[in-house]
């Protein structure tokens, strides 16, 4: 998992699983991804954006911002990477 050094945030390539992520912008993309996790201004929610990784577009996971669990923001990102790599049109939340 890769942290950027104000730890708001988090960044990482995954491979999707079978039937890829789904996002509001192009419905379901699979793959080689790069997954981006961000908190917004409040720190209780996060913006989750998805690209093809070594692509300049990026795409909204469908379900985001979604709520940051208390446990924090490296651990949401965690989970996140592990429903993307299950695939099954993984979204936010």
């Amino acid at each position: 998992m890769t942290q950027h050094p104000d730890a708001t945030i988090y960044q990482d390539e995954v491979t999707a699983g079978p039937g890829g992520v789904m996002t509001d912008d192009v419905g379901v993309i699979t793959g080689e991804l790069t997954v981006r996790t961000t908190f917004n201004d409040d720190a209780r929610s996060a913006r989750v954006t998805v690209q093809y990784t070594g692509a300049e577009e990026w795409y909204t996971l469908t379900g985001s911002p979604a709520r940051v669990p208390d446990d924090g923001l490296a651990a949401y990102h965690r989970d996140l990477l592990g429903r993307v790599r299950r695939g099954q049109a993984a979204q936010a939340t």
